[in-house]
């Protein structure tokens, strides 16, 4: 490893701490190692909770408006550093730069989105049934809260955890992906230069049997804001039961896709191409299977198959042009191999791709399209977090949603038509978190993102996912 690489550290209570013990960061375009990171201990995890302990009350007492004039000048620092961050983001996370790019800027507009909230968050005054009583609901902060982070958008989630929480007075310990840690270090770097007080905000990275389970078993934390697969939430939720801990889990996605006979063909191409290969198909909300209704499937597979076949990809530092990187690591491609492969050896049809990228180093695996897919078929019902598109033709809507919602998974969801009532039926009887009606699968930050059954507990984003960080106090006042 050459000099230049970096070895960053733990932000605790307002300093920068050296470790003992360091995990190595890769670049998932080329192999080659970008950093050394902590492998943080119990004890810097405990340091960090007391840290955040410590500083929590005062900063709860703060105004909000204070609170956030400190997610503003974060942001500010954020947007004259874009192409450095993205840059970072791409090296260690494999986004094409325009994809890292725009991360980078919502992050900022989206700490002053949070940070509009703070004249807005509002309790409630409610009817007693007795004479000279007011009952009023305040709505206060948890405390400290642990925000675990996915490497797919790694930057973008410090500011989905870290925004609520800070300006309802909680704060907070940061555990970054150890895929992509790189860039919260340097978010850590950049919030230190704007005075935050110490305490506040803190960052402890490593695996997660390690630094995730000292923070997750520990009393010490009051919420825990996940990010990531069912399994590890799973394992969340079972590290966190005996402290009765409070749970916000975004977890995974298998979003079902509906192409009607009277859609705008072109548009369900476009949208649903798109969530195939944006971060390489790493995203939990986009388009996962697709079921098309038979009057228009051919066009629609020989149409999606064309786009996808066309897609360009490969290490988006030295081929700025490509639309697609590679997958974060060889577990991803060695998962994404395996499913097609499954799903050829059960029937399905190969239309496109459904091999290894044509580079000479990283995780590439082709853009690909599958067709004769059924339901009981595992790349129908698992998530396969790739550039992988499975097909299944469908008599009506009724078929359609029927296996739509036939799923462990209930993160979002999409159909492409031109009839108002087939909208609104959508609406009424797709069972998501989230549906997109003629659109990409991506949210809005004043939305609420969240799902139903495997994919998780709570949400995020909006007052809704605002008040995910708060807890209700009544107070009966006789006077």
């Amino acid at each position: 490893m050459s000099s230049q690489q970096p070895v960053y550290q733990n932000y605790i209570n307002g300093t920068f701490e050296s470790a003992s013990e360091h995990l190595e960061v890769l670049n998932p375009a080329t192999g080659e190692t970008l950093s050394r990171v902590p492998e943080s201990r119990g004890e810097d995890v405990e340091r960090a909770l007391a840290a955040a302990r410590g500083a929590q009350k005062a900063w709860a007492a703060r105004p909000a408006v204070e609170r956030a004039a400190y997610l503003r000048q974060i942001a500010a620092k954020i947007r004259e550093d874009v192409p450095r961050l993205a840059r970072i983001i791409t090296q260690e996370q494999g986004k094409v730069t325009a994809l890292a790019e725009t991360e980078v800027n919502f992050t900022a507009d989206y700490l002053d989105y949070m940070a509009e909230w703070a004249r807005r968050i509002e309790g409630e005054i409610i009817e007693s049934d007795r004479p000279n009583e007011n009952i009023f609901l305040f709505r206060k902060p948890l405390g400290v809260v642990a925000g675990i982070l996915p490497w797919n958008f790694p930057f973008f989630l410090i500011a989905r955890k870290m925004a609520p929480a800070l300006v309802t007075g909680n704060t907070i310990v940061i555990k970054p992906s150890e895929e992509t840690p790189n860039n919260c270090f340097e978010f850590a770097r950049l919030l230190d230069t704007v005075g935050l007080p110490a305490g506040v905000f803190n960052v402890v990275s490593g695996s997660g049997a390690t630094t995730g389970n000292a923070l997750t078993a520990s009393p010490e934390v009051d919420m825990i804001s996940f990010t990531g697969s069912v399994t590890t939430g799973s394992r969340i939720m079972t590290s966190a039961a005996d402290n009765i801990t409070k749970l916000n889990l975004e977890l995974g996605g298998k979003a079902p896709a509906i192409v009607l006979d009277d859609a705008d063909i072109g548009q369900a191409v476009r949208a649903i191409r798109g969530s195939r290969i944006i971060n390489s198909g790493q995203v939990c909300n986009c388009a996962e299977r697709v079921y098309v209704q038979r009057g228009v499937a051919d066009e629609f597979i020989e149409r999606m198959a064309k786009a996808m076949g066309a897609t360009t990809y490969g290490d988006p530092l030295a081929q700025p042009d490509v639309e697609m990187g590679p997958l974060i690591n060889q577990a991803g491609l060695d998962k994404v191999g395996a499913m097609v492969k499954t799903a050829l050896a059960d029937g399905a049809e190969l239309v496109t791709g459904g091999g290894l990228g044509d580079q000479p180093r990283g995780y590439h695996y082709q853009p690909t399209v599958l067709t004769g897919c059924r339901q009981d078929m595992q790349i129908m019902r698992q998530e396969v977090f790739g550039p992988v598109l499975p097909i299944q033709v469908v008599e009506d809507m009724d078929e359609a949603i029927a296996l739509a919602n036939d799923s462990d998974y209930g993160l979002t969801s999409s159909i492409y038509t031109r009839n108002l009532a087939s909208a609104m039926r959508a609406c009424r009887e797709i069972d998501y978190g989230e549906t997109y009606i003629n659109r990409e699968n991506f949210e809005a930050m004043q939305g609420f993102h969240a799902g139903v059954r495997k994919s998780g507990i709570g949400g995020a984003d909006g007052k809704h996912g605002l008040y995910e960080y708060t807890h209700s106090h009544v107070v009966y006042l006789e006077t």
